[in-house]
């Protein structure tokens, strides 16, 4: 270990369990392996990959909750969506099963789905996905993670990079925006009226 970092400015990678072709997982698997390891943050890629991510700090942890509580308020005002934390998995058109760490779907999206498509990681991208990056957390797998986000329908994505006190916005279409220590950023037009306070987040 170099001795001029500390645990807090290493990075922390996620574990990685190829098991194609050896294994095929399928969704309901998945899921009951999920259910089995509820200690542990598992997503699984498009190509089979098992993907187990190291667990959220304490200190990233709480500033997500005060993200969350931020969503919650507008959500309930709006009436339009329903929102959903980090321990929410979503099945991607390209058949990778991830949690970002807040996300929000249209109502009649999520109506339109069974209740048992509800009950399991729901077969669709959210509209609005938000990563929050830790000081540990690579940066590079974030945005690839975002990026694979946006080719699968999601409408709205911000990473907020905690480190650099950034926020990347992605937008289908459109080139990523990087926002340089900005106060708050809009979730318009998707999310009309909601503004994140980044002084809480921060």
């Amino acid at each position: 270990m170099n001795p001029t970092k500390t645990p807090q400015t290493m990075e922390n990678h996620p574990v990685v369990l190829h098991l194609h072709p050896a294994i095929e997982l399928t969704p309901e698997q998945f899921l009951e392996i999920c259910q089995l390891n509820r200690d542990l943050r598992l997503e699984r890629t498009a190509t089979g990959e098992l993907v187990i991510m190291p667990p959220t700090g304490s200190e990233t942890g709480g500033r997500n909750f005060r993200l969350l509580g931020q969503l919650y308020n507008w959500t309930e005002g709006d009436e339009t969506g329903i929102g959903f934390d980090s321990s929410t998995g979503f099945t991607l058109p390209n058949g990778a099963q991830i949690s970002p760490d807040a996300a929000w779907v249209k109502l009649e999206r999520w109506n339109a789905l069974t209740a048992e498509e509800q009950e399991q990681f729901a077969p669709l991208a959210p509209d609005f996905v938000v990563e929050l990056r830790s000081l540990s957390d690579p940066l590079k797998l974030l945005q690839d993670k975002m990026q694979q986000y946006i080719d699968n329908g999601v409408q709205l994505g911000w990473l907020i990079d905690r480190k650099q006190r950034r926020v990347y916005i992605y937008r289908p279409g459109n080139a990523v925006e990087c926002l340089n220590n900005p106060a708050t950023v809009s979730g318009e037009p998707i999310l009309p009226g909601f503004v994140l306070d980044l002084s809480k987040i921060w």
